[in-house]
């Protein structure tokens, strides 16, 4: 148990630390957000447009985002190098708000998530590690991953919660997506609540770069999520002047008619078959793979999971990756969507080695 030994070791010297200097700070959940602060302070945090970049690193991430026609930009990303002071792990998320107080709501998850999930990820690990029935051991990617899932869909259970008993935000008829992606040495985990997606780049055997889709789009045009949406009495449609499009109903009124299937917040149609339950998954990152694109379904909508592996590669500067990905999104929306208000559309591309694209 050598290996998840010294993991634990140095994650609770860490927790220790943050304590010690927040002495009334008494649980985790404080000094995950203590170790956040001092990430933030030290430039291991970037919540806006831009890149990460740390001396060490092998993981580079470009981060864009730009306001579609709708309001106020509504997306919101996070990308947190160093992540729960491990120099192996890296935390990043992207999150597309929609309805009246879309825009808070989806800040909020930003917030609250990452240290969530740090909090219970060592609870979990604490667990396991005084458990004698489990070998950690023994198969160290199948517990990694059990871990990994667990802590993420106690951290969605928790953070949909305390949205809902939130005394400034109303999220009874808004809501957000959350697709979220930990780095930990050569694995990637992926959890995902909506209808973003992450697309994988890897090199195939005649040498070309070839698109890996990592996640599912949760929409309620999928049958098992219409399936569950229409047992607990919600209805599934499409508008006439919207063909294709499904959305979500209530049973007996014309709304609020979500374009996707899984979310944060929206506790309007909660009890009708919408949930925030993560879909979590792990990919084993070899030499072969070379970037993820995180992107809102602004990106989805008008760019192939091709044209975006395309695009993000042929960029010189990698640093302006995903501004080059937004802006050619950008510009599909103005050919492929006349008449439709362009959505927001956002973007991380986390290239996972710096040496550069061959």
């Amino acid at each position: 148990m050598s290996h998840f030994s010294s993991m634990f070791n140095g994650l609770a010297r860490s927790f220790s630390i943050m304590r010690a200097k927040n002495p009334g700070n008494g649980d985790g959940r404080e000094a995950a957000e203590a170790m956040a602060k001092d990430a933030k302070k030290n430039g291991l945090i970037l919540r806006s447009s831009g890149v990460v970049n740390t001396d060490g690193s092998d993981n580079f991430a470009s981060v864009f985002s730009k306001r579609g026609r709708k309001g106020v930009n509504q997306d919101c990303s996070i990308v947190w190098e160093e992540f729960g002071c491990q120099a192996d792990m890296l935390f990043c998320g992207i999150f597309d708000g929609h309805g009246p107080w879309g825009h808070f709501v989806a800040k909020r998850v930003r917030e609250s998530m990452p240290s969530s999930l740090l909090c219970n990820w060592q609870e979990t690990i604490a667990r396991a590690s005084l458990d004698e029935d489990i070998d950690l051991e023994s198969d160290i990617k199948h517990q990694r991953f059990h871990i990994w899932k667990h802590s993420y869909l106690k951290t969605c259970a928790l953070v949909d919660r305390e949205l809902e008993h939130h005394r400034k935000i109303d999220s009874f008829h808004s809501g957000t997506t959350a697709l979220t992606i930990v780095r930990q040495g050569d694995l990637i985990f992926v959890a995902n609540v909506g209808d973003s997606r992450a697309v994988l780049a890897t090199t195939s055997d005649d040498g070309t770069l070839v698109p890996v889709q990592l996640t599912v789009d949760f929409k309620p045009s999928l049958p098992q999520e219409a399936e569950r949406i229409i047992q607990c009495n919600g209805r599934v449609f499409c508008l006439h002047d919207e063909p294709g499009v499904h959305r979500v109903w209530l049973p007996h009124e014309e709304s609020p008619g979500l374009a996707m299937s899984r979310a944060f917040g929206d506790y309007c149609i909660k009890d009708y078959g919408l949930i925030s339950v993560p879909e979590v998954t792990q990919r084993h990152i070899t030499s072969r793979d070379q970037f993820v694109v995180l992107a809102t379904d602004g990106v989805w909508d008008v760019v192939s999971n091709q044209e975006a592996v395309q695009i993000v590669s042929s960029t010189p500067d990698k640093a302006k990756a995903a501004k080059r990905l937004v802006e050619n999104a950008a510009r599909a929306w103005k050919k492929k969507r006349k008449g439709i208000a362009m959505d927001d559309i956002s973007a991380i591309c986390l290239f996972f080695h710096s040496t550069p694209l061959s």
